[in-house]
């Protein structure tokens, strides 16, 4: 049996809302326990009359999708179900091609609305059904687990993997309403959690010491819930709206977003994706790990820093070494290959995101290959 997390029985705590400011496609992350249970009055109100097509994911429909129904259906707002097995390897073709068909057998028009109910891949799958359905119908996340609510369910990338990478194939589409229900996180398992937690301390790490600094502090609250948890979340969601807001289309800025994840990517693809043996939060943090690792071999940073990372992620219970994960992996030739089809490469060269000090990350373009081919040699041997 899986761990879970510690709840406390009662928690009372205020709606927060995040603005994503992008002019006329501008839209509002909601933040708070409940939410949920409201989802069908602020549906009815920002599209009225529209119907619904609910994306979930079998996991998450056992849990939530009554709760959404019943909260649709007392508004009055028309809903189908479209469920999905759970896992990354949903986020493929064959099921993409099955929701645009059965969004279209539905006679669901553009006004209509995707809506997404579950995790990262639920979200991401959905939301390029919605971006290319019709060429585009409104489309409206309720993230079910920490990382999509702070991180895929912001900013509008949707996509499917490929055998050549992770989300190599999508579109930049926005949402029209985020709901993000802290109370659904009290169902997590402890490690998905603890992956959600890696994009966390990732914001604190790309460009806000003191926010690092709170974690620090503050994590184990966070894990418990209450005013802790819908602050981190908040703060985390204000973090990538604001460079959403100045960066849209990632050809700068927005890019900083990916620290850890071309190295934590790579991973994921070594393993196929096969989640018993790493999940995205556990990849990305192992590829923070990295990346400091990474800009201390450059010279960027000191050891301090390097075991500041490593002790917060450690004491949090993320893995944050490739001999973590369990099983064999491919040798660095291999994770090269794979790192040469990340998004950010350009003409054919690499683009890292690196590190001069807690809150002071970088794009870096140009990155030598074999400078990283021999440090990913160094670190499978560890």
């Amino acid at each position: 049996m899986s761990e879970t997390l510690d709840i406390a029985s009662e928690k009372e705590t205020e709606l927060r809302t995040v603005s994503v400011d992008l002019g006329e496609r501008s839209y509002g992350i909601e933040i708070g326990r409940g939410l949920i249970e409201q989802a069908g009055d602020k549906i009815a109100k920002l599209l009225p009359g529209s119907r619904m097509a609910i994306v979930t994911d079998e996991t998450v429909a056992g849990l939530h999708l009554d709760t959404l129904k019943k909260s649709l259906g007392k508004a009055g707002v028309d809903h189908v179900v479209m469920t999905v097995p759970a896992g990354e390897a949903t986020k493929c073709f064959a099921m993409y091609e099955r929701l645009c068909d059965e969004v279209l057998a539905a006679r669901l028009e553009r006004s209509d609305a995707v809506v997404a109910l579950g995790g990262g891949v639920v979200g991401d799958l959905a939301g390029f059904v919605a971006a290319s359905v019709r060429r585009g119908m409104k489309f409206i996340q309720i993230p079910t687990t920490l990382l999509a609510q702070v991180d895929s369910s912001v900013g509008g990338k949707t996509g499917i993997n490929s055998r050549h990478g992770k989300n190599l194939i999508g579109a930049f589409y926005q949402p029209a309403l985020v709901l993000a229900d802290t109370a659904i996180l009290d169902t997590l398992p402890l490690r998905d959690f603890r992956a959600g937690y890696a994009e966390v301390a990732k914001y604190g790490l790309l460009g806000d010491e003191p926010f690092f600094a709170w974690l620090e502090e503050n994590w184990q609250a966070v894990f418990a819930g209450g005013p802790e948890r819908d602050e981190a979340v908040a703060r985390s969601c204000q973090a990538k709206a604001d460079v959403v807001a100045a960066d849209e289309l990632e050809s700068g800025r927005r890019a900083l977003l990916n620290l850890g994840h071309t190295f934590g990517h790579a991973l994921e693809s070594a393993v196929a994706y096969e989640t018993v043996r790493l999940v995205h939060g556990e990849g990305v943090s192992i590829g923070m790990m990295l990346a400091h690792e990474f800009s201390q071999r450059l010279g960027l940073i000191d050891g301090a820093v390097v075991e500041r990372v490593e002790k917060h992620l450690t004491d949090v219970g993320l893995p944050i070494r490739m001999s973590d994960i369990p099983g064999q992996l491919p040798p660095a030739e291999t994770l090269m290959d794979i790192i040469a089809q990340d998004k950010k490469v350009t003409r054919g060269q690499l683009t890292f995101i690196l590190s001069r000090g807690v809150g002071e990350s970088f794009v870096e373009k140009g990155v030598e290959p074999e400078t990283v081919r021999t440090f990913l040699e160094e670190k499978l041997k560890q």
